[in-house]
């Protein structure tokens, strides 16, 4: 399958609710379903490489496989929020429980894994880490992560996951984030730009993601096209940035204190998680700090983690290494 299929699903908020979309490949009707979820100002199409690694090998597999990919609200092919202040890590993780219901109402669910890469990895940590979400017939828990960078809240009363998430992969997160990198993220969040065409798109966020590692130009153009949407104007056509621009609103509002205080609560979750885990981590990475990456291993589910050299934040999940970890790991 070289190319997934386009669904959304709608998903409740407090202005009148939206709707999420997500990328869908392999098997539709297979009951392992591998749930990808991409970082902060990223889009779904992130894991074309690594969804259909995981179909050409999942077919080994009796059912084969089934991997969604959504495009977080605000991003992508989903809708944008009335309310800025809904982008935030506990409003997605409530979208992702809803999706998940819905998926498993088409067809039912009996594996479930969690690729997050950064902020998807967040939201892993937020679903993974509250017991109540792990029975399909309970109600959600009440715990609570604060912090406008890296927080989650209650998801009480929205829907338990149709089984347990069985593996975890967190790409590059953790519930300690460095705040340096906080700062340098925030500088260009939120600045949509205009381009000319889709390549000067692709070098100006090549400045900007010189951490995702080496890529060739090829790599980077197919990484970067899907970031891009066309804008129609007297002069001609332009380009501008995928997701909307007040996602940056929430991040932006952090301060440091605040980001403190959330990663206790972060950390509260991130003991609770039962689904084997796998850590990536960039070994340049300036967000996942070799600490907190180590604490990770002690502590919790006793994360295997796994650095790659010559990367920083984030590991794109293209080369060939980084897919034979991830695939292996999903797959063994």
């Amino acid at each position: 399958m070289n190319e997934p299929s386009l669904n959304y699903v709608n998903c409740p908020d407090a202005t009148g609710g939206h709707r999420m979309a997500y990328w869908q490949w392999g098997q539709p009707d297979s009951a392992h379903v591998v749930l990808c979820v991409h970082g902060l100002s990223r889009q779904g199409r992130d894991f074309d490489v690594l969804a259909q690694t995981l179909c050409a090998q999942g077919m080994q597999q009796p059912g084969g496989i089934r991997v969604i990919c959504p495009d977080v609200v605000g991003r992508g092919a989903s809708d944008w929020l009335k309310d800025p202040m809904g982008y935030q890590v506990a409003a997605y993780a409530a979208d992702m429980l809803v999706l998940l219901a819905e998926l498993h109402k088409q067809s039912p669910v009996s594996s479930l894994d969690w690729v997050g890469t950064s902020m998807g990895g967040l939201i892993g940590v937020v679903v993974c880490g509250q017991p109540a979400l792990r029975g399909a017939a309970q109600p959600a828990a009440g715990s609570a992560a604060g912090g406008a960078a890296s927080g989650a809240a209650s998801l009480g009363g929205k829907p338990a996951l149709p089984v347990p998430v069985r593996r975890l992969v967190l790409n590059d997160v953790g519930p300690a984030l460095q705040w340096r990198a906080i700062e340098r993220i925030s500088a260009y969040l939120g600045e949509a730009g205009h381009f000319s065409s889709v390549q000067a798109a692709a070098d100006a966020m090549w400045a900007i993601s010189r951490g995702f590692g080496p890529h060739t130009p090829e790599q980077w153009l197919a990484l970067s096209r899907p970031m891009v949407r066309p804008v129609s104007t007297v002069a001609g056509s332009l380009w501008r940035l995928h997701y909307d621009p007040a996602i940056s609103v929430p991040f932006k509002a952090a301060t440091e204190a605040s980001t403190q205080q959330g990663e206790t609560l972060l950390w509260q979750l991130y003991d609770n998680i039962e689904a084997e885990t796998l850590l990536l981590r960039g070994a340049q990475s300036d967000l996942l700090g070799v600490e907190t990456a180590q604490a990770m291993t002690e502590r919790g589910p006793h994360a295997r983690l796994v650095e790659f050299e010559g990367v920083g934040h984030v590991p794109t999940l293209i080369a060939q290494d980084q897919l034979d970890v991830v695939v292996g790991f999903l797959l063994a």
